[in-house]
Order: C-alpha cells, then sequence, then structure tokens
C-alpha cells in the first residue's frame, strides 16, 4: 500500500509538539505496505530512518518485532546495531526512541523519536508516545486504505520517501538471480554497504542495467 506523503508531516508532529524530543520520523516497515518512510519532522530524521530501513535492523525493527518500546540513550549498553549506532552518534544524536505502530494483530511500522541529550523519557512520556503511537498507526492504515482505490487506477502522488526503485530492483535481482525476495533485497544491500552508496542508488543502477546479477 503507499500512503500520499506529499502534504505536511502532520503523523510527525504531535510527537514533536508534545514530547520532549527533537525531531522524529514514521516508517511502514512490512506487507501489505511498503517499506518506507511514512513523514520525518527534518532532513536529519529522514535519513536516520531510511538508515535502518536500508540496513534492515535498528530500534524500529525491534519495537516492531518485539511490539514494545525501544529506548536507547547514551548511557545505554552497547548496541547490537554497530554501523546505525556510530552514524546516529556522528549526527549528534544521543537518544533513540523507537514505539511500534500496530492495529491489533497487524504490524504496521514503527516511530522513532530523537534527542539531542542523553535524557531519558520519563514514564509519563513514554506512556504519551504509545497512545499517540497508536494514534498514528490507525491514521496510517486509514490513509492506506483510503488510497487503495487510487493506486488501483494508476492515480497516486510520489512521495520524496518512496523507495519504489528498491521494489523494482529486488524484482530485477530475482529474476536475474533466481533467488528469493529476502536474498534479493540482502544482494542489494550487500553492493549498498561494499560500495558505501545508498540502497536507493545501487536500485538506480540495477534498474539501469549498470549493476547486474546474473548468473
Amino acid at each position: 500500500m503507499v500512503l500520499d506523503r506529499s502534504a505536511p508531516p502532520t503523523l510527525c508532529q504531535p510527537f514533536l509538539e508534545s514530547l520532549p524530543i527533537a525531531r522524529a520520523a514514521i516508517s511502514t516497515l512490512q506487507d501489505p505496505f511498503d517499506v518506507e518512510t511514512v513523514c520525518a519532522t527534518d532532513a536529519l530524521a529522514a535519513r536516520l530512518d531510511e538508515l535502518q530501513i536500508d540496513l534492515g535492523e535498528g530500534p524500529c525493527w525491534q519495537a516492531l518485532s518485539t511490539r514494545s518500546p525501544v529506548l536507547i540513550t547514551a548511557g545505554s549498553p552497547d548496541s547490537a546495531w554497530p554501523s546505525l549506532s556510530s552514524a546516529i552518534a556522528s549526527s549528534g544524536i544521543h537518544s533513540v526512541f523507537a514505539f511500534p505502530l500496530s492495529v491489533g494483530a497487524l504490524g504496521i511500522g514503527a516511530v522513532d523519536l530523537y534527542l539531542d541529550t542523553s535524557r531519558p523519557l520519563t514514564a509519563a512520556d513514554i506512556g504519551h508516545a504509545e497512545t499517540l503511537a497508536g494514534v498514528a498507526a490507525m491514521q496510517v492504515l486509514s490513509q492506506a486504505v483510503a488510497r487503495r482505490p487510487a493506486e488501483e487506477g494508476g492515480h497516486v502522488t510520489e512521495s520524496p520517501y518512496s523507495r519504489r526503485e528498491v521494489h523494482q530492483a529486488t524484482g530485477m535481482v530475482i529474476a536475474q538471480a533466481k533467488v528469493s525476495p529476502a536474498d534479493a533485497l540482502l544482494l542489494i544491500r550487500a553492493r549498498a554497504f561494499a560500495e558505501g552508496l545508498p540502497v536507493r542508488e545501487i536500485a538506480t543502477r540495477i534498474i539501469d542495467r549498470k549493476i547486474t546479477f546474473e548468473l
């Protein structure tokens, strides 16, 4: 499902306005949604969110898989994601708080909240963030359902965060390398890691046939 993210980031804004954080980003992370950023309050939040999507790991993925908040501050134990942790730290971010987005049994994605200091969230902050995440999850789902007729008719406004080229490139790698979708995406991520480039850049090169995985 593709969402309309051409409007201002209203889904992210309530977190920024009512919690002691510096920035926020929301992403959808599994079927039937596209794996991509839905909204971000600024370019840094969008970049860190996309980095987690590129790596296929990080607080947002853990929050979704465990259906529990993931609270990381500068004083937390060493992270299980050294590459991601280094990128976050070099960006001046000292705390990351991820909350799952779900509606009933349907897992949707996660919201990542970033803070420029190592101040932890209070119990009240966590409760409020969980409430906002529940509201955001319903809004994401409602937008997806409302957008389905437009998708089927081909009248969809492309999002600045769209990863449509990654999905297209994954399909091409599946055909070329005769592998599963998961392994195809892993090959793309590995190539991006080896060349120090974003996954979307590698995907574009695959689509342009500058990179092939033919046996």
